[in-house]
């Protein structure tokens, strides 16, 4: 299924500044019944966001309760989605509104299956992390996915960041990887033609 595009992302962001967030922090797994990817956003966080699981009684502590912060990056502290490797940790990010998460270090599969559904996972130093947890409310970051930099707005502070070349392609584009296929099919069948001949 075709995402949409990234490229540049410029928005102000919710910082959750906990370290070792896992998928099941994440997304519960008594919420993993759905087969389509429509529908997590509503329990992104669904532990840490309500009491005793009641949606009429929200943790007025939490990041995602607290009305100044919001955006479409994430920024969360080192290690983020270790744990199972559940498809649906993405799934609810995306859905809830998020195009990019922030942090220092990501689980292999959550950025794996981060980037196989359309949100960016941009990894900064320990340094560079705290400098953006350090901002003012409201505060805005620019991420570029082509040129591969994350800028703190008020600051001029950027980074560069690593990513697959061919995950790049697939984001800048809105492609998963039948679409990529599909995308290259000329070239694909010129070389079998060139093969037969």
């Amino acid at each position: 299924m075709s995402k949409n595009k990234v490229d540049i992302i410029h928005s102000t962001f919710v910082p959750l500044n906990i370290e070792n967030v896992d998928t099941d922090q994440i997304i519960p797994a008594r919420f993993l019944k759905g087969t389509t990817r429509d529908g997590f956003g509503k329990n992104l966080f669904r532990d840490w966001r309500y009491e005793n699981d009641d949606e009429t009684k929200p943790k007025p502590g939490f990041v995602l309760n607290q009305s100044q912060y919001k955006g479409k990056i994430l920024v969360a502290g080192k290690n983020f989605g270790c744990g199972s490797s559940r498809e649906h940790a993405a799934w609810s990010i995306l859905d809830y509104g998020f195009t990019a998460v922030v942090s220092s270090f990501f689980a292999d599969i959550f950025k794996n299956n981060a980037l196989n559904n359309g949100v960016l996972p941009v990894t900064v130093s320990e340094y560079f992390l705290q400098k953006i947890f350090d901002q003012e409310n409201e505060s805005t970051l620019t991420i570029s996915l082509q040129d591969q930099t994350i800028i703190i707005d008020t600051t001029g502070e950027q980074e560069s960041f690593y990513i697959n070349s061919y995950k790049k392609e697939c984001l800048l584009n809105g492609f998963d990887d039948i679409d990529y296929l599909l995308n290259i099919k000329p070239e694909i069948e010129a070389y079998e033609q060139q093969r037969t001949n």
